[in-house]
C-alpha cells in the first residue's frame, strides 16, 4: 500500500525548452519491479511507460518517444522524474503519473503550462490622414494570449481603435492592435505585451514629435 504525491503545480514549461514532472511514493519504498507509466488524457496511450524493469518505447505515444525520458536515480527511494524536451504547445495541459505493484496501483495529477514570450515588437505609424494618425502594434511568438495595451508618457492607458490576433503553425499567438490620435499629441507612446502566466511584461515605444 503507498501513496503517489507528485509537484503541487502548476508547472510553467517554456516553450521550446525542457520541463521536468516528478513524484514520489509514500512511504518510500522502491519502485524498481513496479511499472511506472505517465499519461495524459488516456491510460492506454503512455507518454512513458517502465515495466519489468525496463524502458518500453514500443508502446509510448509517438510523438513523446523522442522527446522523454525518464530519471531514475532516485526509483530505489520511490522518486522518479520525467522529463520532457522542445516542449510545444501542446504540451500543455495535465500529466498523470501512475504506479501499479501487482494488483495495487495509485496516481496523482501534475498540471503543466506552457509559456512563451516575445521581445519581438513593431510600431507602424500610417501617414497622417484627416482622421488623425494610425498606428499599429504588431508582436508575434507568445503564449497564451498576453494582455496588450497603448500607454501614453504619463504610463496612462490609451484606449486602441482594434485588437486581432492569431496562431501561428506553432500555436503561438500574433497579437496585432491600432490606435488612432485624433489630436495633435507629443511625447512618448508605448506598446506593452504581458504574459499572464508569469507577470513577463516587454514593450516597445515611439517618439511623436
Amino acid at each position: 500500500q503507498f501513496m503517489v504525491k507528485g509537484i503541487k503545480g502548476p508547472i510553467l514549461a517554456p516553450f521550446g525548452g525542457e520541463v521536468e514532472l516528478s513524484c514520489q511514493l509514500s512511504p518510500p519504498q522502491s519502485a524498481r519491479h513496479m511499472e511506472i507509466r505517465w499519461f495524459r488524457n488516456r491510460y492506454t496511450q503512455p507518454i512513458y511507460l517502465y515495466k519489468e524493469g525496463k524502458d518500453l518505447y514500443g508502446e509510448t505515444t509517438s510523438r513523446y518517444v523522442e522527446r522523454t525520458e525518464l530519471l531514475k536515480d532516485a526509483i530505489g527511494e520511490g522518486k522518479v522524474t520525467l522529463r520532457i524536451f522542445n516542449v510545444s504547445v501542446d504540451d500543455d495541459g495535465q500529466y498523470h503519473c501512475f504506479f501499479r505493484d501487482g494488483d495495487f496501483s495509485e496516481e496523482d495529477i501534475t498540471e503543466v503550462k506552457v509559456t512563451a514570450t516575445s521581445s519581438d515588437i513593431q510600431i507602424f505609424v500610417h501617414p497622417p490622414n484627416t482622421k488623425g494618425l494610425i498606428m499599429e502594434c504588431h508582436s508575434g511568438g507568445w503564449f497564451p494570449q498576453p494582455q496588450m495595451e497603448w500607454r501614453d508618457s504619463r504610463g496612462d492607458i490609451l484606449l486602441p481603435t482594434s485588437k486581432s490576433h492569431s496562431q501561428d503553425r506553432d500555436k503561438l499567438f500574433n497579437m496585432k492592435m491600432t490606435l488612432l490620435l485624433r489630436d495633435a499629441h507629443s511625447g512618448n507612446v508605448a506598446c506593452y505585451l504581458r504574459n499572464p502566466l508569469t507577470g513577463q511584461e516587454e514593450r516597445t515605444s515611439i517618439v511623436l514629435a
